[in-house]
Parts: C-alpha cells; sequence; structure tokens
C-alpha cells in the first residue's frame, strides 16, 4: 500500500548506490509485465532529495513521472542520489507510505573506479584516476551542489555504504531489500527472488541483460597495487559493519 488509498499500485524507489549496477537493475525490472520505470529515466526523478519537489505531492509525482502506466502493479523510481541525502527517507515516507527500496551495492574498490570513469567521461574531472581518488582520501573535496544533487569527486567516502543505509533500513525495515551486483550479475534467481519479494510475479521475470548497461564508453586504466592495498584497508571497517548490518558476508 502507498501512503494514498486512490494510488493502487506500490511504488518501488531504487535508490543506489551509483555506479553499482542500478541502470542494469532498473532496465531488468522496468522489463517485467507487472513493472513499470518512471519517464523519462534521465535526468532521474530524484524527487526525494528536495523539499519544494517532495511537497508537490503524491498525485504530482504519479501524473509526473508514471503517466504512461497502465496496469503495472509497481512504479519503479530509479533515483541513485537519494541513498546519499540525508532528508530523502522521511520525505518518501511522507508521501508514500511505506514504499519497497531496493539498494544494489558493489565492491567499493571497483565502484571507485568506475564512478571516476563515469566522472572523466561527462567531463566533470581532469586528474588521472590515482590521483583523484587520493585526493578524496584526503578529505572532502569542494563541489556545486546547484549543478549536482551529490558530489560527482566522493569516489572514495562512497563506496563507505554503511553510513548511507542505516538511514533508509532503520525507516523502511522491512520493506529495504539490498542486492549485491556481484551475485546478480553471477545467478539469474537473485532477480527471480528480488521480483517476488517485491510482490511481483516471479514466475515472469525477465531474462537479464547479459551485461551491465550504462557501462562507460573507454578503458578504465589499471588500479596500481599500492593504492588498492591503500584502499582495501580503507574499506575494511566499513565493509565489516556492513556485513553485521546485513546479517551476511559481502562478496567481495
Amino acid at each position: 500500500m502507498t501512503g494514498d488509498e486512490g494510488h493502487p499500485a506500490r511504488h518501488v524507489l531504487l535508490v543506489g548506490a551509483q555506479r553499482c549496477g542500478t541502470t542494469y537493475v532498473g532496465a531488468a525490472l522496468d522489463a517485467h509485465p507487472q513493472i513499470t520505470l518512471a519517464r523519462p529515466s534521465r535526468p532521474e526523478p530524484k524527487v526525494f532529495c528536495d523539499d519544494d519537489l517532495a511537497a508537490r505531492g503524491h498525485e504530482w509525482y504519479d501524473a509526473t513521472w508514471f503517466a504512461h502506466a497502465t496496469d503495472e502493479t509497481l512504479l519503479l523510481d530509479k533515483s541513485t542520489s537519494y541513498l546519499e541525502v540525508p532528508g530523502a527517507p522521511e520525505r518518501a515516507a511522507q508521501m508514500l507510505g511505506v514504499p519497497s527500496v531496493v539498494v544494489v551495492l558493489r565492491d567499493p574498490v571497483q565502484r571507485a573506479v568506475s564512478n571516476w570513469r563515469f566522472s572523466t567521461d561527462h567531463g566533470l574531472e581532469t586528474r588521472d584516476l590515482e590521483e583523484a581518488l587520493r585526493a578524496d582520501l584526503d578529505g572532502e573535496q569542494v563541489w556545486d551542489p546547484a549543478a549536482s544533487s551529490v558530489s560527482p569527486f566522493a569516489y572514495v567516502r562512497r563506496g563507505r555504504y554503511v553510513d548511507h543505509l542505516p538511514s533508509w533500513t532503520s525507516r523502511f525495515p522491512h520493506s529495504t531489500h539490498v542486492v549485491f551486483l556481484e551475485e546478480l550479475l553471477a545467478d539469474p534467481a537473485v532477480l527471480t527472488e528480488l521480483v517476488g519479494e517485491l510482490g511481483a510475479a516471479p514466475t515472469l521475470t525477465p531474462t537479464p541483460p547479459s551485461r551491465p548497461v550504462n557501462q562507460s564508453s573507454a578503458a578504465t586504466p589499471v588500479l596500481g597495487e599500492a593504492l588498492r592495498g591503500t584502499l582495501e584497508e580503507y574499506y575494511a571497517v566499513s565493509n565489516a559493519a556492513l556485513a553485521d548490518l546485513l546479517g551476511r558476508k559481502v562478496p567481495w
């Protein structure tokens, strides 16, 4: 159920994390006949990143992003900034009641490299890989909130998933679903299980794309062993805390 009895379709929020395969998962879910993705998918809705947008209400939200929906039972909003925005869970609760929440995570070292590649491809980053990642290790970098909902330079810090995930799991403890990209790619049954948990028919789960969607356009440089070791040490504590939070091992 949503927060408004006049909207029988249930909402699903695919909240992140960035560069963790959310476009891949969104496309796979959108291919299910009972699920439809917000249109347009780019730019992402990001409604719950902003007080003013969220205040426009449920009717505006559905009319703006899901006017194309017909008889689908699940309406999917993929906005990967949601995971990092502190007020997003409460804004979502105020409008939608108890939506389903999907979080996709991956090896944070690989995620950091992919994030750098993405920022470079989009003209946001001019530094080489190691310089950019080491700069983020040294501290938060200046960025323009008017141009981006979250920092485009948080390559390393963004991989401390446990810094952001609890705000969602505490607000929606029974409807937050965390999946790992590595497991999704290795076993199609993981997607089928997720579909069932969201309330759609598992038997109608489509075959997922054979390769990740929204891949970067160019080859990515190899991360040096010294920096890789530094990053693995950096993430050790947060990875352990994440495993404790989820009650299961992480696959990296």
